[in-house]
């Protein structure tokens, strides 16, 4: 084993001699822009490896920034969908309070148009849970003065009667309701008859003969024959019309959304509503308020004057006799 190892020597000898004589060789021969051939040499082999250990490094770095970016970027979705939700609670509150604001503008400005008629707001509290019952609840009862058969109303038209009363609830019954009924004419003609409640959303008009003409659309009014409704206040309009026996089958479409009440307004007294000189205008036709069919008056007769007596020539007084 040792000779072999002395045979070796030369052989490794002459092969260190030779990679010396050619790095020397390297190290004396220049290339393109002045640079030694060693220098290509080294960069051929040590590129490789910087090239591989930088792809390395830099996709190390970018997993871990990665990881560490879609942690914060789950917490700041996380947070940006509960301030998303937050947001959305409280649109629908703000909705809400300028719905109710307006509302409660309306039923405002329909009592400051009416100071004279007592009248009482109210809002919708609950409904009955039978499905053939047409009846509300309010939160306004016998504290308030409230008492049976007082008419509930809105700016739009009539919505019904008070016909059970508490403490400090009441019960109304609508005006679709089958047990319910309403004096009632129509607005072109005066014809009268009687709003009653089918059980179905929409109401009818009875005792209209067949002689009668009655059109789609037409206004019926309350004709305040009932002594509950004042006289002249909108309950809806004419959806349509048949021939019927002995009497029209009329159906009425009401003015008032009955199945979407928030705020209504109780009439203390059955007296009819008037609107007050601050509120009304001549000139506009535009200022009437809703739900009240305000009658036309017609203009009053000015008698002519009589003409003037043409100049005469006066003659002159007698003279008086002598004593």
């Amino acid at each position: 084993m040792i000779d072999s190892t002395l045979r070796q020597r030369p052989v490794f000898l002459l092969a260190a001699l030779v990679l010396a004589q050619v790095l020397l060789l390297a190290f004396q021969i220049k290339r393109d822009h002045d640079v030694r051939l060693i220098r290509y040499w080294a960069a051929a082999v040590v590129m490789p490896f910087e090239r591989g250990g930088t792809w390395g490094f830099s996709k190390t770095g970018g997993v871990w920034s990665d990881y560490i970016g879609l942690r914060g970027t789950r917490a700041e979705n996380a947070r940006l969908r509960t301030e998303i939700d937050q947001l959305r609670l409280r649109n629908r509150d703000l909705e809400g309070q300028a719905g109710e604001a307006q509302r409660l503008s309306v039923l405002l400005n329909f009592h400051e148009a009416h100071p004279d008629t007592p009248m009482l707001a109210a809002q919708v509290i609950g409904a009955s849970a039978d499905p053939a019952s047409h009846t509300l609840f309010l939160n306004r009862g016998d504290r308030d003065h409230v008492h049976r058969n007082q008419a509930v109303i809105t700016p739009d038209g009539i919505v019904g009667k008070i016909v059970e009363v508490f403490p400090s609830t009441s019960q109304v019954l609508l005006i679709n309701d089958k047990d319910s009924g309403a004096g009632a004419l129509l607005a072109d003609t005066r014809t009268h008859g009687v709003v009653k409640g089918s059980g179905d959303p929409d109401p009818r008009l009875d005792y209209v003969v067949n002689d009668e003409p009655v059109h789609a659309g037409e206004m019926i009014l309350t004709s305040g024959e009932d002594r509950i409704f004042p006289k002249d206040l909108l309950i809806g309009t004419v959806s349509m019309a048949n021939q019927g026996n002995p009497f029209q089958v009329i159906h009425v479409r009401p003015a008032a959304r009955l199945d979407r009440l928030e705020d209504v307004l109780i009439l203390l007294t059955p007296q009819e509503l008037k609107k007050s000189n601050d509120s009304t205008d001549a000139g506009s036709s535009s200022s009437d308020t809703p739900g009240i069919v305000q009658k036309e008056t017609a203009p009053t007769a000015v008698p002519p004057k009589p003409p003037a007596p043409s100049p005469t020539t006066q003659s002159p007084a007698p003279p008086a006799p002598k004593n």
